[in-house]
């Protein structure tokens, strides 16, 4: 698969180490430009490349975007729409600046950066800890393998989303549609930044 990744942090740089790591051609943007990205991609190696986030966008069958909040209308939408979005970001106001519509959670983050792409968003990633995704992935069936929220209202796109977690060894655990499902691991959740089983996470997520 062509994995487009905008955003070149720790949770971008981490997917960008595990997607290229089992075999998938990925691209990854920073909002610096790619000759700031030598370094990061000779250290992780395999197919992976730097360029811009126009072109990460226009490459990648699945771009993940992962910036902050604040920043997202410096995305290159018209390149995303229609693509298998997977959306990271977080909204935290005291960085990202208030937004009223999200601070009364008339909508979401995750929502906003649909409309704003025209994509078939999914929500994924945003609730687990770097370094947990980084070091905490596990074979298929081993009891310490973690589960990781993922939440959209698009099928195809959240199966395909659900099998890349699959794939670097952590287990989708489907929240919802993205408004309603993203609310449950959105920051100061339930859902949020917890470590538990595939089993354990989906009772919180689905508690009555």
């Amino acid at each position: 698969m062509r994995i487009g990744i905008i955003g070149a942090g720790h949770i971008g740089s981490t997917l960008a180490r595990h997607f290229a790591g089992i075999g998938h051609d990925v691209a990854l943007a920073n909002s610096r430009g790619p000759e700031t990205l030598t370094e990061l991609v000779a250290g992780i190696g395999g197919p992976l490349r730097a360029v811009s986030a126009e072109e990460a966008a226009r490459f990648g069958q699945v771009v993940v975007v992962s910036i902050p909040y604040g920043h997202i209308r410096d995305l290159p939408a018209a390149q995303l729409r229609d693509k298998v979005v997977i959306d990271t970001c977080n909204y935290y106001p005291q960085r990202d600046g208030h937004e009223p519509d999200l601070d009364d959670d008339s909508t979401t983050s995750s929502e906003k950066v649909r409309a704003l792409t025209d994509s078939n968003l999914v929500k994924a990633f945003n609730a687990i800890a770097w370094e947990v995704l980084r070091d905490r992935g596990r074979p298929k069936g081993d009891p310490a393998r973690l589960g990781i929220p993922i939440s959209g209202d698009d099928e195809e796109a959240v199966a395909v989303v659900a099998g890349l977690i699959r794939d670097i060894g952590f287990d989708p655990v489907n929240a919802g549609h993205l408004g309603g499902g993203g609310r449950k691991h959105q920051p100061d959740t339930d859902g949020y930044l917890v470590e538990l089983s595939a089993h354990e996470l989906d009772a919180r997520l689905h508690k009555s």
